[in-house]
This record gives C-alpha cells, sequence and structure tokens, in this order.
C-alpha cells in the first residue's frame, strides 16, 4: 500500500517513511492487506498481456504475477524511488519475468511512459486509500486501459459487518500511516462504468474489512 501523490512534497515523505520500512513491508503487510492473492487469481492474463501495477511497492506483488503469469509482460509504478530499490532487487533476480519500472504519480501517467498504448490488466492494491486525489488516479488507471482490458482493486473497506469497536480502532490506527479507506470507491467506479459503458464487479471479503472490484473496459 505505497502511498502516491501530486506533489513533491509528498514523494519525499514518502521516501522518509519507506527507507527504513522497505526491508520488513512484506512481512508485517501480510497480517492485514487480505485479499492481494485473490485478486491475482483472478487477473486471467493473456498470454503476451500487459500488466501495470499501480503503487507497485516493493514488487511484492509483480513477483507473484510473474510467477502465475510467466507469458505476461510487467510494468509497475510507485511514488517512492526507495521502495523501487526493494522492487527491482526482488524482481531482477535469475529466473524473474522481466519487469519495467518507473517512478511516477498515480494520478497523472501515460502508457507511453513504458513503452505501450495501454494495459491489459491495470492492479491497484492498497494504494488508493493513501492517495489523497484518489479519484483522479481512478481515472487515469481506466484512460490506460485496452479496449477490454480490466483493473483490478483490493483495498481496505468499510469494515461494514464488524463490530463497530474494531472498526473505530482499525481506522485510527490506519490513520498513523496515512491511510484512509474510501468509502465512495463503490459509488465512484459506478459512476465511471456508466459513463463509458463499462462493467464493475464489487465484492467485500471479511465483512466488509476489504474490498475487491473489478472494472472492465468496453471492447469497442
Amino acid at each position: 500500500m505505497t502511498a502516491i501523490d501530486t506533489g513533491a512534497s509528498h514523494a519525499q515523505r514518502m521516501d522518509r517513511m519507506y527507507r527504513t520500512q522497505r526491508h520488513f513491508y512484506d512481512l508485517t503487510r501480510k497480517y492485514y492487506l487480505f485479499g492481494r492473492d485473490t485478486l491475482i487469481r483472478g487477473l486471467d492474463v493473456p498470454a503476451g498481456g500487459s500488466v501495470l501495477e499501480i503503487g507497485c511497492g516493493t514488487g511484492r506483488n509483480l513477483a507473484l504475477i510473474g510467477r502465475r503469469f510467466p507469458q505476461a509482460r510487467l510494468f509497475g509504478l510507485d511514488i517512492s524511488a526507495e521502495m523501487l530499490v526493494s522492487a527491482e532487487a526482488k524482481l531482477g533476480g535469475p529466473g524473474r519475468t522481466k519487469t519495467v519500472l518507473r517512478v511516477a504519480d498515480a494520478t497523472d501517467f501515460q502508457p507511453s511512459e513504458f513503452g505501450e498504448t495501454g494495459f491489459d490488466r491495470i492492479v491497484i492494491s492498497y494504494a488508493l486509500s493513501m492517495i489523497p486525489d484518489w479519484e483522479r488516479a481512478i481515472g487515469a488507471a481506466i484512460a490506460a486501459l485496452n479496449p477490454g482490458g480490466s483493473l483490478h482493486i483490493a483495498d481496505f473497506g468499510q469494515q461494514e459487518r464488524l463490530p463497530r469497536l474494531f472498526q473505530r480502532l482499525l481506522q485510527a490506527w490506519l490513520k498513523r500511516f496515512h491511510v484512509t479507506p474510501r468509502e465512495a470507491m463503490v459509488t465512484v467506479l459506478k459512476a465511471n462504468a456508466a459513463r463509458f459503458g463499462d462493467a464493475v464487479d464489487f465484492r467485500p471479503i471479511g465483512r466488509g474489512y476489504a474490498w475487491l472490484f473489478v472494472y472492465t473496459r468496453s471492447s469497442k
């Protein structure tokens, strides 16, 4: 859930935060970033298809995608240069699928920065809850999809079926890490789908602890 935002000051803050955290990030996050592996299993990447992860962090998800879909062409962006140091180390080893990584802003990027006209799959895993202008990031991701491509999102939900005390404690703890679950995410994605003639599938997991989305662009 690497943070991405406009402005150099935010990038600097993220670099400061992750300069040390990147070394134990994957070990700690596996205990509460639920749904990431479910998202990866559902990607159904076509042979030779392109996959971009926005907020790729340490490269943990891209490494798993590469193992599950070895013929996929992998790309990643993150605002934190510090996190990409870890991603490059993780993804550059022997037997790894070659991955193109860029320091970039989730709200303002173009597929051409990666030598592509668009992507077949785009993944955003626990990043939107850290992007202040998260609606713009969704718009940029949708615009970067190829016709018939899909955007796959996993992030914190509203814990709508969990005890109220747990919800308050979790959200207070998340704020310490500049994380804000996006209550309007369902509405925003459905509004985009209606606007462009696309489709969106929404599934809460863990009694609303996390939300999973698949947004599919029209093939027209």
